[in-house]
């Protein structure tokens, strides 16, 4: 049997991150080179929301700029990997083997969630990557079980990408922050107490168990790739990688399911 890829959520931060990448930037750069290199990725970003499960047979995505009120330069980077329309249509029958409904676009490109954090990650840009849809509406236990029934792509030597936020309230920022907001530190840490400990409940129940729960993530779209990334990565306990807060209040917290495969330990530690 095949060992097991590794899964890896991120924290993606703003886009004008790849500007000044910083300690953030640097660790998803060690990440990359300390991976096994995937044969295909599969992003999971905050920024693609659908009414079901949507994956993106594109050929050739185009590079997404989901954003504005940003320095000119960040308009003119692009992320030219080759689409995984192969991987796409694994995906869409592994959801469908489930019971869970999935709808297949055949053109949509990659959003800055996930084309920003793979910028670092595989700065070469030459490993097929395709993206998968959230749907904010059905909450975290319905991504546990999307993430649950995508494990088998594990064993297959695909990366399942998870991109959003530990901390995602606006309110909580203060630009040029060097301190965390106590709130977003005190969310972040129970965040990953509960990712170390066995069983999910109190995790899918995050709103109303944690230390200002509901206002970490005011909506829930930046945290439910988190879950996708638990359900595939399984109950284990994952690596937390924390380079730290932006404006005090992002929490840039990454965590990685290693599963079978080797990986090397960056250098920059967890």
């Amino acid at each position: 049997m095949q060992p097991l890829h590794p899964v890896l959520f991120v924290s993606h931060g703003a886009p004008d991150l790849l500007l000044d990448p910083g300690a953030t930037g640097q660790r998803w750069s060690e990440l990359g080179a300390a991976l096994p290199r995937p044969s295909a990725i599969l992003a999971v970003s905050a920024h693609w929301e659908s009414a079901v499960p949507t994956v993106s047979r594109a050929t050739a995505p185009q590079t997404i700029h989901d954003f504005g009120g940003f320095p000119r330069a960040l308009y003119s980077l692009r992320y030219d990997a080759p689409g995984a329309p192969t991987l796409a249509d694994r995906v869409a029958g592994l959801l469908g083997a489930a019971g869970i409904p999935v709808s297949v676009d055949p053109t949509r490109g990659l959003d800055h969630g996930a084309w920003a954090p793979l910028r670092l990650l595989y700065p070469a840009a030459d490993i097929p990557v395709t993206q998968l849809a959230i749907q904010p509406q059905a909450g975290p236990r319905w991504h546990l079980r999307l993430g649950e029934a995508l494990q088998p792509l594990r064993e297959e030597g695909v990366l399942i990408l998870a991109s959003g936020a530990v901390t995602h309230n606006f309110a909580w920022l203060t630009v040029g922050a060097t301190q965390p907001y106590p709130a977003a530190a005190a969310f972040a840490d129970w965040l990953a107490d509960r990712l170390a400990a066995p069983g999910s409940e109190n995790l899918i129940d995050y709103r109303r168990t944690a230390p200002q729960g509901a206002a970490a993530h005011p909506t829930e779209e930046h945290l439910l790739p988190l879950f996708v990334a638990r359900g595939a990565g399984g109950p284990g306990a994952p690596q937390r990688f924390a380079p730290g807060f932006i404006d005090g209040g992002l929490a840039m917290d990454a965590y990685l399911w290693p599963g079978g495969m080797a990986v090397s330990r960056p250098a920059g530690g967890i």
